[in-house]
């Protein structure tokens, strides 16, 4: 079971954290620091799993960008290194659509992206556009 998810640059300063379990903040500013150091300090010849008190820590590192998971003992790390991969590829994909064109039409006041095309059926809000759906479609 996945704990936690860090994204943390190489001066160590967190960029993102979501937290699965409850942990009161005191004692996340302590866990963000010790986690990032220990993440920080190995080499990249190193393996990217960390036994860390009672739960793993995997992370890997996009150019300047650490991205940590800490899971309990019984999860498969090979699986969240793979899930941590997947996860930037789909950021680099959302964020590698954004041009010109998509900055003008983003900035677009919310009422009027609203107020935007189509039918009743399909309608856009950003880049995201919304179809109208049935739980058979969605299910099977």
């Amino acid at each position: 079971m996945i704990k936690f998810f860090l994204m943390v640059n190489k001066q160590g300063q967190t960029r993102l954290s979501k937290y699965y379990e409850h942990v009161e903040i005191n004692k996340r500013t302590l866990l963000e620091t010790e986690v990032i150091k220990s993440c920080l300090s190995r080499s990249s010849e190193q393996c990217s799993f960390i036994e860390y008190k009672d739960f793993k820590l995997i992370y890997r590192q996009y150019a300047a960008l650490f991205i940590v998971v800490g899971v309990n003992d019984t999860e498969n790390e090979m699986a969240i290194y793979e899930f941590i991969h997947n996860f930037v590829e789909v950021l680099d994909d959302y964020f590698s659509r954004v041009t010109i064109h998509n900055s003008k039409e983003q900035f677009k006041p919310p009422s009027a992206k609203l107020s935007e095309g189509g039918t009743n059926e399909q309608h856009r809000v950003g880049k995201a556009q919304v179809l109208p759906s049935s739980v058979h479609t969605c299910c099977v």
